[in-house]
């Protein structure tokens, strides 16, 4: 039976995360050794395998076509360097690949088709495989499962009441709507936030609220800092304290105590004693490789000397669900249906965003 709850409040979780530090990491520590194996943490690689471009203007990101930051766009990558990228991810260690897209939503078509090879390629190398392109409809949520993918990536960011600092393309109910049609298939959910974007504490809480109040909740919640990149509505963010980030991950774990609690972006500015502390609060996955889409991110040697040092093991693939099967396309039961859907555009400004938007564009 599970023990997740579901009706968690914001003022239960606030005084979750408020708690003394210590008592704070004995209770989450003590949750963690519950219901997962202290000494694994996952390692998983993830792969841009088509940046840049993107029509959305979310505050955070580099890959907004809208913002002028150095970031190299290229087109989507083949199935075989996708293999190859996968095979190198595996003998370094990893057991998930996720492959992002900087596309606003999945567009079925020959582009999709290639994704959903790409799929079926890393799913038959015995990795799990994580998905994240965006918004996406119940049937390519249902040809994506068809395919082998493991989990699907659709991060809420922050509060739904922060939601509109950060983001003016999209709405907060797309990404509740997406997550909705990622669980009427056999995929499982990833989603998670960003802390660091000047947010308030409330507004940490509020998005644990709206992930934990998911019925199931996410099989895995990613727990960023932001990076802050040149170029971008937050570049001037300053880096969030490693306290924060403890308080963040440990008050996750208590919350949602049975999901997989990812330390991902921002690790670069962490020291090992941080990253530690973050694994003793109930984090137990990495992302390894030198970026994180776009973004630094420690080498994956050192991320393996730091694992060994603290005498953590790499989790093998299929630990928490079993493999997905992978139906060839040609056997394929869902088929493309071209559809088109509406999702939202509010149509508020963000100063900062719009600010952003007419810099000048980086030079050399």
């Amino acid at each position: 039976m599970s023990e997740s709850r579901h009706d968690w409040t914001k003022e239960e979780i606030l005084d979750i995360y408020n708690k003394p530090l210590m008592e704070l990491l004995y209770e989450a520590a003590t949750v963690h050794r519950k219901h997962h194996d202290p000494n694994t943490v996952q390692v998983s690689t993830l792969l841009s395998i088509k940046t840049g471009g993107c029509p959305e203007d979310c505050g955070y990101c580099p890959q907004a076509a809208r913002y002028h930051t150095d970031i190299e766009g290229n087109d989507l990558m083949t199935v075989s360097h996708v293999k190859a990228q996968a095979l190198r991810a595996k003998a370094s260690g990893s057991s998930r690949v996720c492959m992002g897209a900087a596309w606003r939503n999945v567009k079925d078509g020959p582009e999709f088709d290639q994704v959903l090879e790409m799929v079926r390629t890393i799913n038959k190398l015995d990795m799990e495989v994580c998905c994240t392109l965006g918004m996406l409809t119940e049937n390519q949520a249902k040809r994506l499962a068809e395919a082998g993918l493991y989990a699907y990536n659709h991060n809420l960011d922050t509060s739904e009441d922060y939601y509109k600092d950060v983001i003016s393309t999209r709405a907060f109910q797309d990404r509740l709507d997406t997550i909705d049609n990622v669980r009427k298939s056999n995929v499982t959910v990833c989603s998670g936030g960003i802390i660091g974007m000047g947010e308030k504490e409330e507004d940490r809480a509020g998005m644990l609220v709206a992930l934990a109040s998911l019925n199931p909740q996410p099989e895995s919640v990613p727990i960023n800092a932001l990076v802050a990149v040149e170029g971008t509505p937050m570049e001037d963010m300053e880096p969030i304290a490693i306290w924060d980030m403890i308080r963040m991950v440990a008050t996750t774990r208590i919350v949602m105590p049975e999901t997989q609690v990812r330390l991902s972006a921002g690790r670069t500015q962490m020291s090992r004693e941080g990253q530690a502390m973050c694994f003793f609060a109930g984090a137990n996955s990495i992302f390894a490789g030198d970026k994180l889409l776009t973004t630094p991110n420690p080498d994956v040697n050192e991320d393996m000397e730091m694992l060994k040092l603290l005498g953590l093991n790499p989790q093998k693939p299929f630990i928490k669900v079993s493999q997905p099967k992978t139906v060839e396309a040609t056997e394929s039961e869902f088929k493309s249906l071209n559809e088109k859907p509406k999702w939202t555009r509010p149509g508020h400004t963000i100063e900062r965003n719009e600010e952003a938007k007419q810099k000048t564009k980086l030079t050399d």
